[in-house]
């Protein structure tokens, strides 16, 4: 398992795989638009062989981004919706441009309480945003993000994922799910214990399909099992603890998946530390 961090590209897209990799990270996560505003200006030209030449030269892993968090998918309002679609059109795009194995997303909400016809309006929005950015953007992956069932944010239970990504008619290659911890600890799974992880892997499996699983948000979880509060923790500070995690790394279905961590705190410890915890866990498991 592949092991590294979510990192700033506020000082340039280089910068930022020469910071990953100054922190132990062997992948990387980031945003290819500002995550909290509609409107985005285009990449510069050069953005995309800049930041392939500084993953060539710094050995980096797989990159990753993460759409803005506006985006709801899922929504009943449909000038939303739409809007939504056409900025994850632009986020496949960006991503594609980038090399990028994958673009993660969230994927809103379902107010009305009808899980049918929510998965029927994101599959939709998903069908849409890809006809929307083209062939180009084929060349990466989307990733839906599970959820930690908070209010009426739809996506934390894996037969919703599934039901989605049927509706929307997209294969394997291109459409897949990314697995955040926190969020399945804080929504009932209980990944602090081995039994927890084969449990949710194999709901995962019969819901979704192992082969769709792209990348792992490790990140522990500020409060208790089944909370439904969405709060990071770093790892082994939290819930899920060092054992939760060191399950994680010696899930079978799980080996070899890229893994990503979100920390709260100050650049470069957060990431320092959580990579090392990380790193050494995996390393753990390969000796047992």
């Amino acid at each position: 398992m592949l092991v590294g961090a979510h990192v700033s590209v506020a000082k340039g897209l280089a910068s930022a795989v020469e910071y990953a990799q100054g922190v132990g990270c062997e992948t990387l996560q980031i945003f290819a638009r500002n995550p909290r505003r509609w409107h985005a200006e285009p990449l510069d030209a050069g953005a995309p062989a800049e930041f392939a030449a500084a993953l060539r030269e710094h050995a980096m892993g797989p990159a990753f981004t993460h759409t803005a968090y506006l985006i709801n998918l899922a929504s009943l309002d449909e000038q939303l919706r739409t809007r939504s679609v056409i900025t994850l059109a632009d986020e496949l795009a960006r991503g594609a441009l980038l090399g990028c194995a994958g673009v993660v997303t969230h994927t809103g909400t379902a107010a009305d309480g009808d899980e049918d016809a929510a998965a029927f309006r994101l599959g939709t929005s998903i069908a849409e945003a890809f006809e929307l950015a083209g062939e180009g953007a084929r060349s990466t992956r989307l990733l839906l993000e599970n959820t930690a069932g908070a209010g009426s944010t739809f996506g934390c239970e894996w037969r919703q994922l599934g039901r989605a990504i049927d509706e929307s008619g997209t294969d394997a290659e291109h459409l897949g799910v990314c697995i955040d911890t926190c969020h399945a600890f804080a929504y009932g799974f209980a990944l602090h214990l081995p039994d927890g992880w084969r449990s949710m892997v194999g709901e995962l499996d019969r819901e979704v399909g192992i082969d769709r699983i792209g990348l792992i948000h490790a990140n522990d979880c500020k409060f208790e099992l089944g909370s439904k509060r969405d709060r990071h923790a770093w790892i082994g500070d939290g819930y899920i603890g060092l054992e939760g995690f060191g399950a994680m790394m010696c899930t079978p279905e799980l080996v070899g998946l890229p893994c990503i961590c979100e920390m709260p705190g100050e650049v470069p410890e957060k990431d320092v530390i959580n990579v090392e915890r990380l790193r050494s866990l995996r390393d753990s498991c390969r000796t047992m």
